[in-house]
């Protein structure tokens, strides 16, 4: 592994100097950086307030990737994503998303139905909260034919977050203004999220947390330490909410999920 140090510190001088630059030009400089310190495949930076839809500020994906990457994402598979999660912490610094995702994610609904259908080996994060009260996150991703990033590499990528947390700070951090627009434009702020649709008005508060939580991947035994009840209560709640909605598997709730998302429409899986 060869840093190409030129390329580098050219992109870095450049980036250093583009105050009040489009966002594609701020995102390419981004991508020339960090590319002379590490291979990837694609890049996409998103910013996040509470549960609203993100803004999608750059991203390197053709029109077919934009739609499996972005355009669904927005729709409201960003709510089950462990960076989604992260951004609300929020959680500052670069993050892998395995060091993220909840202990059943990768045997998950959403996984299987979603997040493998993007073909991805890896995804590394830049987590920037902003004063306005949104966070930025800056994702780096390897196709499952480059393989996930190698420890050195991450290493190289750790060692620059201060140095790439404080230009995305400087030049992407009046975001919440983008947020602030839809109220004027029309856009529904939020999906319904995990309202699936009149499916949960027989839940209780408690039952409709363990549906979102067992939706992002998380197992019995971990929400139970997230909401510090026994595995058992949970077990209990879960069948009870499987009961109320009529259904026996996680699939079918997560398609109940998709189906409130944009009834009628097209769906992730």
């Amino acid at each position: 592994m060869r840093v190409d140090f030129e390329h580098l510190f050219a992109a870095a001088a450049r980036l250093s100097a583009l105050d009040g630059a489009a966002d594609s030009e701020i995102g390419d400089g981004f991508v020339a950086m960090l590319r002379a310190l590490v291979p990837f495949d694609y890049s996409v930076v998103f910013a996040y307030r509470g549960n609203e839809r993100p803004v999608d500020l750059f991203s390197t994906f053709d029109e077919a990737e934009y739609f499996i990457f972005v355009s669904l994402y927005q729709e409201g598979a960003y709510l089950l994503d462990p960076f989604f999660s992260a951004a609300m912490e929020p959680r500052p610094g670069i993050w892998r998303m395995r060091e993220l995702a909840p202990d059943r994610f990768f045997a998950s609904e959403y996984y299987r139905g979603y997040y493998a259908k993007t073909g991805l080996s890896e995804e590394i994060g830049y987590f920037e909260p902003m004063a306005d009260g949104t966070t930025v996150v800056l994702s780096l991703m390897r196709k499952e034919s480059a393989g996930p990033f190698r420890p050195a590499e991450y290493e190289l990528l750790r060692k620059a977050s201060p140095f790439v947390r404080g230009l995305m700070h400087r030049l992407w951090g009046g975001v919440a203004d983008r947020f602030d627009a839809r109220k004027t434009d029309g856009t529904p702020p939020e999906p319904p999220g995990f309202a699936l649709g009149h499916a949960t008005a027989s839940l209780t508060a408690r039952e409709r947390s363990i549906v979102e939580l067992v939706l992002q991947g998380h197992s019995s035994e971990s929400i139970g330490l997230k909401l510090g009840v026994a595995t058992g209560t949970v077990k209990v709640h879960r069948r009870n909410i499987y009961r109320k909605l009529g259904i026996s598997s996680q699939t079918q709730l997560m398609s109940l999920y998709l189906e409130s998302l944009k009834p009628g429409e097209r769906s992730i899986v």
